[in-house]
């Protein structure tokens, strides 16, 4: 990986509600005397599955690895973007750029000025929910939802790197996963999903509604009609029927949507027809993706796949992006929703991602048509390292925090990302000093040094692992009650539990720095530090319960990200 590849993938966090200017080297220290300082920080990934590359012509899914949920594509002018949910994470709505589908580069965040939208008080699993990207005469569109945060809005850019306008708001467009379709006479219409007329029958009862809005303003011009109600087999009592899009292919008009729900049963459907406000009549072997089918104790299993996006490449071949998971056990998995790719077959008139017992695979042997020279890129899928070392302008796109900053905590200053303690828990449920990376693979290590100056307990510094501020690990230098240097692990695995979580394992400690490393293998966890000059490991604790951070145990829509932190005892 070139210098210059890591610099273009390089922009700031805005870090401060009363500024959006770059932070740089030049950019003043944290404000507190108590502060942490990182050296770097490396990620490696080893998974079993990425163990057999492709040939040359083919790719390995997932094409993002780790925390990249409800993905929509669109193409534009010089490749495609892609754009997923975050949730309550800052910055929001990743935006990533490739020339073939495959490699993708993260070119900014929609969400990336404090102000566009407030996640206060929010769990990390509410907030931007499934955004949806199109691009359309010069334009690109994002539309999204912000739950228990304002509703459903617009944003805009001629630039899809940024800056994007702040939001538009859609007052009379309800529920979620709105999504925009601009037809050939100019008009522009917006799906989305909500309660059916009368309101819901029974639990997941849901309908797709669409309308069309002004596309100076975006506010609705047209009385809402229904295009879905329920499902593709009402009679069934389909459930959560969302994630719309429409796709105008010859004289049809295809509307596709997920269904089931985002756990096992998820799945994908497909309607069409020849006038674009219905009626829609659906696919008689609908679904048109899902594994629910398929024997849970299978190699490998990829489950939970759907909320699919449809793409054509250079040659006019259609493609699928969707979520799917990769558990290590039953329905257990820690990386989150993840984004795979697969060919679209077109059978008599009708899209087809798979059918029958067909298994979304790992190693693929055709990747699609480039629309240009692929270039350099940080690796996103297969097994890889990655290193910062925290030397450039800016933090990489993907470093995120805990909701918006309403401060600047944080600096990068001669090589090292320096964090003010603030005397802010992880488990607050606000905003404390972390920045996190997505963990990406099963198999995982990440390790950092970090240097830190302890005056009292309750002050601590480190690494942790975390999924929620219910459940997370970390791992840090503190002292004692008796004022002697330690490394302490501390682990939160529940609301009920002390915000701060129970301290699980201490080690004496001599110095002011140290290294430190956690492992995941699949449903267990190890910790370990060592001082600096040591070449030799000291594992303060390993096997413990991984499962803590999966997202069938921690809830919500999440996976788990191992951050830096720093935190101080109330002075």
């Amino acid at each position: 990986m070139s210098r210059n590849s890591i610099v273009s993938a390089m922009v700031l966090l805005a870090l401060s509600a009363c500024s959006s200017a770059p932070a740089t080297d030049d950019a003043p220290a944290p404000s507190t005397a108590l502060s942490a300082s990182f050296d770097w920080f490396e990620y490696t990934g080893n998974d079993p599955a990425f163990s057999d590359p492709p040939g040359s012509e083919g790719y390995l899914n997932p094409v993002l690895a780790g925390f990249y949920p409800d993905p929509s594509v669109t193409r534009g002018p010089d490749g495609y973007y892609l754009v997923h949910s975050t949730f309550s994470y800052f910055p929001g709505i990743p935006v990533f750029h490739s020339k073939d589908l495959v490699h993708w580069e993260q070119i900014g965040n929609v969400i990336d000025r404090p102000g566009m939208l407030d996640f206060d008080g929010l769990g990390l699993s509410r907030g931007v929910f499934a955004p949806t990207i199109e691009y359309h005469d010069g334009v690109f569109y994002v539309a999204n939802t912000c739950v228990d945060c304002g509703g459903n809005f617009i944003v805009t850019a001629t630039d899809p790197a940024g800056p994007w306008s702040d939001p538009v708001w859609l007052p009379e467009v309800g529920g979620i996963d709105p999504s925009l379709f601009f037809e050939e006479d100019g008009s522009v219409w917006i799906m989305n999903n909500d309660e059916p007329p009368g309101g819901s029958t029974y639990p997941g009862h849901r309908a797709i509604w669409f309308r069309q809005i002004d596309p100076d303003t975006f506010q609705s011009i047209s009385e809402p009609i229904v295009l879905i109600d329920g499902g593709v087999r009402p009679e069934e009592k389909p459930i959560w029927i969302e994630g719309p899009h429409i796709y105008q292919v010859g004289d049809w008009y295809y509307l596709s949507a997920a269904e089931g729900g985002t756990a096992v049963d998820h799945s994908q459907v497909v309607l069409r027809s020849k006038a674009l406000t219905g009626p829609y009549e659906p696919y008689e072997n609908n679904p048109i993706l899902t594994q629910r089918h398929l024997p849970e104790d299978r190699p490998n299993p990829i489950t939970s796949v759907g909320h699919a996006d449809l793409v054509q490449d250079a040659d006019g071949n259609w493609w699928a992006t969707f979520l799917g998971v990769r558990p290590y056990e039953g329905d257990l998995y820690n990386t989150g929703r993840e984004t795979f790719l697969m060919p679209v077959d077109w059978k008599d008139g009708w899209p087809v991602i798979l059918e029958g017992e067909e298994e979304v695979h790992y190693k693929m042997d055709t990747r699609p048509a480039p629309l240009g020279t692929i270039g350099e890129h940080v690796p996103m899928s297969g097994n890889f390292t990655v290193r910062e070392d925290f030397d450039g302008e800016a933090l990489p796109f993907h470093w995120m925090t805990l909701r918006v900053p309403q401060s600047d905590w944080w600096a990068l200053d001669g090589g090292a990302l320096v964090l003010d303690a603030r005397p802010v828990e992880l488990g607050s449920g606000t905003q404390p000093s972390y920045l996190g990376r997505r963990q990406q693979h099963q198999n995982a290590v990440a390790t950092t040094k970090v240097a830190f100056s302890p005056e009292s307990p309750g002050d601590e510094a480190g690494l942790a692992v975390l999924q929620s501020d219910e459940y997370f690990y970390a791992l840090g230098l503190t002292v004692s009650d008796a004022g002697e240097p330690q490394i302490a692990l501390r682990q939160r695995a529940g609301a009920d539990q002390p915000v701060e979580g129970t301290v699980v394992a201490t080690a004496p400690f001599s110095g002011e720095a140290a290294e430190l490393r956690i492992t995941a293998r699949k449903d267990a966890y190890d910790f370990a530090f060592r001082e600096p000059g040591n070449e030799d490991w000291t594992v303060i604790a390993t096997g413990l319960d991984g499962k803590i951070l999966s997202t069938r145990v921690a809830g919500g829509f999440v996976g788990a990200t191992f951050g830096l932190y720093a935190g101080a005892a109330p002075r």
